[in-house]
């Protein structure tokens, strides 16, 4: 992993005994309050990454917002709670002034070569370089790190019209790291919260929201994500349910050419 690329400096971890880390939040991956909670839930995972004891490769991953994080050092502990023979199991913690602020859990496999299919069909949509970029001024700062171009579903603040008529929250985007980065696990994962809230999408107006839990499924092993280099992926995501002050949001994260390589759903708080 380079170190050099603003999302490694961000992610960036200082061991300081076997399964602690020291990091410190990137004022490049800023959100409206606090930082951006994708390239946060990538750094739970790099810890589980560096761990010593590491098994395999990443195959799922739950992130839990518990309270906001403050601008400054952070401590991450991540310990393998069971090791089997192919998959092992972690929780992780991410704490501030010795006080829990988020919690996880990964499970991690050595895949085996066996049947495999994909029932689900990727989307009908034009190629990244016929999608217009929009326009991100006044935007959080984390926004400036990728290349976003959407297809369908962007909020009324970057829409091109005076208002899209909303019927649903579906978005299509294809997005890519700004500069580029080549694709791996880490990346990945903060691709997968980058979206915007399907409430902003639906409603057409921007209201107060925080991601609860954030989960993550991933459907390729490195060599696959290797594959991709650092061309854009295809995300599509959509709410199932707005309910009192909570909806979901669920995706999946498509190669450029087509292979399903994520999939992933969050539950959001909202408030009107």
């Amino acid at each position: 992993m380079g170190q050099n690329h603003p999302f490694d400096k961000a992610t960036q971890l200082t061991e300081e005994t076997p399964g602690v880390y020291k990091g410190h939040t990137s004022e490049k991956y800023a959100n409206m309050i606090g930082p951006f909670g994708g390239v946060i839930a990538s750094t739970l995972l790099r810890a589980v990454l560096e761990h010593p004891e590491r098994l395999g490769e990443p195959v799922a991953l739950t992130i839990n917002y518990a309270a906001p994080i403050a601008d400054g050092d952070f401590n991450i502990t991540a310990t393998p709670t069971r090791t089997n023979r192919s998959t092992q199991h972690w929780y992780i913690v991410l704490s501030q002034n010795a006080k829990t602020v988020i919690t996880g859990t990964a499970v991690t496999a050595q895949r085996r070569d066996t049947w495999s299919t994909t029932e689900i069909a990727f989307p009908n949509v034009p190629a990244a370089e016929n999608v217009a970029l929009p326009s991100i001024e006044g935007a959080p700062p984390w926004l400036q790190n990728y290349d976003i171009r959407i297809i369908k579903g962007a909020p009324l603040a970057l829409s091109q019209t005076q208002s899209n008529n909303a019927h649903d929250s579906t978005t299509l985007q294809w997005i890519q790291d700004n500069p580029k980065r080549n694709l791996d696990f880490l990346s990945l994962t903060s691709i997968c919260d980058a979206f915007f809230p399907r409430i902003w999408v639906r409603r057409e107006k921007m209201v107060p929201i925080g991601t609860v839990s954030l989960t993550i499924y991933f459907h390729a092993d490195s060599e696959t994500l290797k594959m991709n280099g650092n061309r854009e992926v295809l995300g599509h995501t959509r709410a199932l349910k707005f309910y009192d002050g909570f909806f979901d949001q669920t995706g999946e994260i498509w190669s450029y050419d087509g292979n399903l390589l994520a999939t992933t759903s969050q539950f959001v708080y909202y408030k009107e």
